[in-house]
């Protein structure tokens, strides 16, 4: 039995929504999508949170909780927006479960303002 184990797909690329090994579960960077693929335009409100109940739903349905997350990564595409996406991310993250994080601006491969990436761990 493999100890890789792939959570979900890309529907246009080849990548793993999430791959897990030995209790680990890497999430791939997560953008505002909608249900239908869309992007959504906005602020940066809107697509923080989008982009957060995305990667909440990778993460629970790899059989992960949000808990379990101890690093995030941050795309920012403006860092003006920093102070209105930290007021998101605190809506996902208690400070009891905070995870490390890192917060970069980044030129987006797409049109969204914000791409976040997640690593997890669960003892098994």
């Amino acid at each position: 039995m493999s100890a890789i184990t792939r959570h979900g797909t890309h529907p246009r690329l080849p990548v793993s929504n999430a791959v897990e090994a030995n209790g680990w579960l890497y999430v791939t960077g997560q953008v505002p999508r909608d249900a239908k693929g869309d992007l959504l335009a906005g602020s940066m409100t809107d697509q923080a949170r989008l982009t957060f109940k995305n990667l909440v739903k990778v993460v629970t349905n790899s059989g992960y909780e949000m808990k379990d997350i101890v690093r995030v990564g941050v795309w920012i595409d403006d860092p003006r927006d920093f102070a209105e996406f930290n007021k998101v991310f605190a809506e996902f993250f208690d400070i009891e479960h905070a995870p490390a994080r890192v917060t970069i601006q980044g030129t987006m491969m797409c049109d969204c303002k914000i791409e976040v990436d997640a690593i997890a761990y669960r003892e098994s």
